[in-house]
């Protein structure tokens, strides 16, 4: 017996998954109620909710390299190929400058709105007139100015100004100023195109050309701070590139599509100019460079040029002999190749000494202006140009403690030191040619000092001519070479697909599954109520609760009771629960039969707390077998909470107390009842010492009293879960019936009882299952109906006086609600 109860124990369910379901079902209401409010909630929130959209432009960055470009002009550098670029637009697309651009040029930090029905909605390019600032001028932050049409001609401003201070912004420098106004409401009339001069909003309204403007047509003009304009669109911009990729996906998302379109579009215009401007930095560079050396040598020539007519015609020289001719070219040949080595030198100097005392090296010029056309000199300028550059981009939009500066850095001086030593070689070649050179010039020299003073003269202002001709044309070919390279530059950034309305729908436009995931929200409080009900319940739903938690065997089931006292079997005897006590005596007999008792039968009723029915089934149990013919009394041993004698409208003044106590004998409070063959031997007065009375000899005398006078005793002990003195009767049950109730009786209250029986302390002890209502907590039966007492099965309808007695509507709302 113990192993069977060890195994009952382990067996049960840590979770009734069918309890839950079917207390899920009772909550069918709760279900509707939550999932019509969700609804509702859906609803308001989409009717309020602003749509927000999203769109994007596709960018293609390449490797165009000028087609003029040859290793001898040099005026292009290479950036590190494709993948080097992409990094590098990549992170120009993330940087503040070029947002700040971007909304500088679209004036995005100024909205156009229009009321609806529960916001200001921004209406962009649809707005039919359009604001013009006053430049270096102070606008309005961040409070919504109404602009209302009266005519097509006038038109009212009205600000509320709720602090005494505002604050305006100059979107030319981007100050902010604080300004003083007046609490309340400004209003003030002007007329289309008329100038606003106000301290907190100046410029001019004008119309649209193609659009009309309805009278109390009402808008809104709000200017918002500039650098938190560009902080929120530079945090929109998403910029997504494939790994390997020469490929840019741009997209943004924002409330009006018009302005994704025109902000990407500008963002890609932007980058784009700034990239080829990157590009052609070098040769820009160049072309300055060239342009002060152009001025200066002009200068010169034209001053060489002044000298020569002056002295010809001061000294009466118009024309050279052919000797003098011959040698003043070969001199003036090799004057300007010492021109061209002087002029090498003098840049291989200035590059070193930039080299040396630049931290930046983005503002080189070409080397090919000064005749440079060493290959390493060339190839190490262009890379170190490229890595300044680059570094300068990083600077805008990476942290100056990246890891990426080292690299770079370390990058740079390499450079740095390879080029320093080409040029250290190139400078001690060029001075051996400078040596060469000058002996050539002095032979050539030597041979002019044998002509006349005059034409010696004369000479050397033509070869100082020549001179800066030869080096004016230099310079000027390179000017035109460096202006061929520049205006045939093309960007590397090739537009595949520009930003555009297609028509696309809003992002949050799924009306459908809001509502399904409102549906599903509404779904799941009355499953969470009922699982947490479920989980937390410990009482017990059915009779096949009370088998899961003990193997004592159930006597029998009894429905509820509806009549106003406890004598159901007595005034309907052909009711349902008549029929189901029927059946417990039934058992009863059966069960002492089965172990051979003879003779008067004792019944202890009990249970595990008040209110369980054990008076009700005590009452009940004795009705049912008097009505068998058989002499039955009803003992009331509760003695500490009589209840018996109301039901048989009979007085508690004398009762087994004052038996017990010595006060009357066994005739002097045994009294008789309406019910035939049934008398009632109350509790009586409430004495000081009930347990001590419960265990006296004269319990035992009782006992044996009673026996000689009666086929049946029943016993309506206290709750075992209370009090220990209906353990102290158990030694005079024949059997026992341990009462518990529906929806009431918690199933730890068991344990005491299980453990009783487990060890063999309660002989013949068995379930009385009371309250059972089909349509109870669960709703769902267990064929109880016609096994135990009828209950509720089929064989009750038309043999079974059932109560027809309907419930109110207050009645029926709590039946409904009922845990």
């Amino acid at each position: 017996m113990n192993d069977e109860f060890d195994v009952l124990e382990s067996q049960q369910p840590a979770f009734d998954i069918k309890a839950f379901l079917f207390r899920a079902l009772r909550y069918w209401w709760l279900f509707i109620l939550c999932i019509c409010i969700g609804i509702f909630i859906i609803h308001q929130q989409n009717i309020r909710k602003q749509h927000s959209y999203t769109l994007g432009t596709q960018i293609s960055v390449e490797d165009d390299t000028n087609p003029l470009f040859t290793s001898n002009t040099s005026l292009t550098f290479n950036w590190g190929g494709v993948s080097g670029k992409v990094n590098t637009i990549k992170t120009a697309l993330r940087s503040r400058s070029i947002h700040e651009k971007v909304v500088d040029s679209l004036q995005f930090y100024m909205s156009y709105l229009k009321q609806s029905r529960f916001r200001k909605d921004d209406v962009y390019k649809a707005a039919p007139f359009r604001f013009i600032q006053s430049p270096d001028s102070y606008q309005l932050l961040n409070i919504p100015i109404k602009i209302t049409f009266i005519d097509d001609e006038n038109f009212d401003i009205s600000c509320d100004f709720t602090s005494n201070v505002i604050n305006a912004q100059n979107f030319k420098d981007k100050k902010i100023k604080p300004i003083d106004v007046n609490l309340g409401v400004f209003t003030k009339r002007y007329k289309i195109g008329e100038p606003i001069t106000l301290p907190y909003l100046n410029g001019v309204l004008v119309l649209d050309a193609e659009r009309s403007i309805k009278e109390n047509k009402e808008y809104f003009l709000q200017f918002n701070d500039f650098n938190t304009v560009v902080a929120s669109y530079k945090g929109r911009i998403v910029v997504n590139n494939q790994k390997g990729s020469a490929i840019l996906n741009l997209s943004m998302t924002d409330y009006n599509k018009g302005k994704i379109v025109d902000y990407l579009n500008k963002t890609v215009e932007v980058i784009s100019a700034d990239q080829l401007a990157r590009k052609n930095q070098f040769v820009t560079n160049t072309i300055n460079f060239i342009d002060g050396q152009l001025n200066r040598v002009k200068k010169d020539l034209t001053l060489n040029s002044d000298s020569i007519n002056t002295y010809r015609s001061k000294n009466k020289i118009y024309n050279l002999d052919e000797e003098s001719t011959t040698i003043n070219t070969k001199l003036s040949t090799l004057e300007i190749e010492k021109d061209g080595i002087n002029r090498k030198l003098a840049y291989y100097a200035s590059l070193k000494s930039y080299l040396e005392t630049s931290d930046s090296f983005t503002e080189l010029p070409a080397p090919s202006i000064a005749g440079v056309d060493d290959g390493n000199i060339l190839s190490n300028i262009s890379k170190i140009n490229g890595l300044s550059v680059q570094k300068a981009n990083y600077e805008k939009s990476v942290r100056s403690d990246a890891s990426i500066f080292s690299d770079l850095n370390q990058k740079i001086e390499s450079l740095k030191r390879v080029l320093l030593e080409n040029i250290s070689s190139a400078t001690n070649g060029l001075r051996r040619e400078l040596g060469e050179v000058n002996n050539r010039i002095g032979i050539a020299t030597s041979k002019i000092r044998k002509l006349p003073k005059a034409q010696q003269n004369l000479l050397g202002i033509q070869r100082q001519y020549a001179l800066s001709e030869q080096t004016y044309n230099v310079f000027l070919a390179k000017r035109g070479e460096a202006d061929i390279i520049k205006s045939s530059s093309v960007s590397d950034i090739l537009v595949i697909d520009p930003a555009k309305d297609t028509g696309k729908g809003a992002n949050d436009l799924k009306l459908s599954s809001r509502y399904m995931l409102a549906i599903f929200g509404g779904i799941i409080p009355p499953l969470l109520l009922a699982f947490l009900f479920t989980f937390f319940d410990n009482k017990l739903h059915s009779p096949k609760d009370l088998e899961t938690q003990s193997n004592i065997p159930l006597l029998g089931v009894v429905g509820v009771n509806t009549l106003d006292n406890n004598l159901a079997v007595h005034r309907k005897p052909k009711s349902t629960i008549a029929e189901a006590f029927r059946a417990i005596r039934t058992s009863l007999q059966y069960m002492y039969k089965k172990h051979e008792l003879e003779g008067s039968k004792t019944v202890m009723i009990t249970s595990s707390v008040s209110g369980e029915g054990k008076t009700f089934c005590s009452i009940n149990i004795a009705t049912v077998l008097a009505l068998s013919g058989k002499s039955t009394v009803l003992v009331g041993l509760d003695l500490r909470k009589p209840k018996i004698f109301g039901d048989f409208n009979i007085q508690n003044d004398i009762g087994a107390v004052n038996y017990l106590i010595g006060q009357k004998s066994l005739d002097g409070v045994v009294q008789k009842t309406e019910v035939e063959n049934l008398d009632i031997i109350t509790s009586g007065p409430i004495p000081p010492n009930p347990s001590e009375l419960l265990i006296s000899d004269k319990m035992d005398a009782l006992i044996e009293e009673l026996k000689e006078r009666y086929d049946y005793i029943i016993l309506d002990t206290p709750p075992v879960g209370l009090v220990a003195d209906a353990l102290e009767l158990l030694e005079y049950a024949d059997a026992s019936l341990y009462v518990v109730r529906q929806d009431y009786t918690k199933k730890g209250m068991l344990n005491l009882i299980n453990d009783k029986h487990k060890r063999g302390e309660v002989k013949n002890l068995s379930f009385i299952y009371n309250g059972y209502n089909q349509k109870g907590s669960y709703g769902y039966g267990y064929g109880y109906g016609y096994g135990y007492g009828y209950g509720y099965g089929a064989y009750g309808n038309g043999y079974h006086e059932n109560d027809t007695k309907k419930k109110t509507i207050l009645e029926r709302i709590k039946g409904i609600i009922k845990l």
